[in-house]
């Protein structure tokens, strides 16, 4: 039975959530597995921790249900995927939490929310203005997490190119450049464009006209936080999202001692995303593009395929029992996604341009019916 995209409860207003929070006794924080939604998190329970309101914090895979063995006044999901929640924060959760927690006279953490952002690929003008008045600044060069200009580049999944998932190829592509180091803090502003610009030119080299576009989220970064930059703490919190939740939700509530543990996940994500990315058996319709391989991160596989790799506006990654889909044309993939778990009996949850998929059937069939329903 397909579920989460019908039916919605509408958002509420950041001043309505804020009334429901400042009057509980017990709140439960219910995230999605994704970088926004964990942000969103970390800044609600930020602000709720501020005013002394005890909380429960967890973050929830697809097509999981939550534990509902602790009893709370309050249920705030953010992101799409739990939609029996008493306020739902579907769409842009960090900023939308961000908001709520202003709303409750908190001081929320900008960079956080920023980093949220930047995860859900939709910057918030307002939280950018607050990142920036605290100090956070644009600088050319690499949305990395790390000081080690090879090691980011090869594990991020802001990008996807001939190094990815290879940190030796990645310090070979490097070294054509001839830095007087590898470490971001010791570069000029000028080094940093020249590897800026040497990234843009092999991730876009062979790649659809979306990547030019996709490829900026991962270049010019906002530099600072508790990473190297801000979109490499966006990269980490999506990535301990769906790889080692526990660790993401300490990561989001600023806990000392998880930064390490933090990086060992991302590193880990991105190695087996690129893995299957380079590994994947392909095949190419009319309008649809389809990847096929064993266990892998299949939303963070379809989103490196539909910005850099896909020849098709419709992406579609499946694996035993699982799929994900992504759109770059403005279509509702997600009711693409619905319309064939209805045909196979499977589960849908997503939301306009991106989808998640369970279901028991043959990777065959599910193919069938979303090539049918797109």
């Amino acid at each position: 039975m397909s579920t989460t995209g019908r039916d919605q409860t509408p958002a509420p207003a950041p001043s309505d959530l804020a009334a429901a929070l400042d009057g509980a006794a017990f709140v439960r924080l219910v995230s999605d597995a994704t970088g926004d939604a964990l942000a969103g998190t970390g800044v609600l329970a930020r602000a709720l921790a501020a005013d002394d309101t005890p909380f429960q914090a967890s973050v929830v895979a697809p097509f999981a249900d939550p534990d509902r063995t602790t009893e709370a006044d309050v249920t705030v999901a953010l992101g799409p995927g739990h939609g029996s929640a008493d306020h739902i924060l579907a769409a842009r959760p960090a900023a939308t939490a961000f908001a709520v927690a202003r709303e409750l006279d908190a001081s929320p953490d900008p960079v956080l929310a920023l980093a949220g952002t930047v995860a859900g690929s939709d910057v918030d003008g307002t939280v950018a203005d607050a990142a920036e008045r605290a100090g956070i600044q644009r600088r050319p060069g690499l949305a990395v997490p790390v000081t080690d200009l090879a090691d980011g580049l090869a594990h991020s999944t802001l990008l996807s190119g001939p190094f990815s998932g290879d940190a030796a190829a990645a310090q070979d592509a490097l070294s054509e450049l001839d830095l007087p180091t590898s470490t971001s803090g010791d570069l000029t502003e000028d080094d940093h464009r020249r590897v800026a610009s040497l990234v843009a030119l092999a991730v876009t080299a062979d790649a659809p006209e979306r990547a030019t576009e996709a490829v900026a989220a991962g270049l010019s970064p906002y530099a600072g936080g508790p990473f190297e930059t801000v979109g490499g703490y966006a990269d980490v919190l999506d990535a301990v999202a769906r790889e080692a939740p526990g660790t993401g939700i300490a990561l989001a509530l600023g806990h000392d001692g998880v930064r390490e543990n933090a990086l060992s996940a991302w590193r880990t994500h991105a190695s087996t995303a690129h893995g299957a990315v380079a590994d994947a058996t392909t095949g190419r319709y009319d309008g649809l593009f389809v990847a096929r391989g064993d266990a892998m991160p299949v939303g963070t596989v379809a989103r490196l395929l539909a910005d850099f790799r896909a020849p098709e506006p419709v992406t579609l990654v499946v694996t035993d029992g699982e799929a994900a889909a992504r759109a770059t044309d403005g279509r509702d993939v997600a009711a693409t996604m619905r319309s064939a778990t209805d045909v196979i009996g499977g589960e849908a949850v997503g939301q306009g341009g991106r989808a998640r998929a369970q279901f028991d059937t043959p990777t065959s069939e599910l193919i069938e019916a979303f090539r049918e329903a797109v």
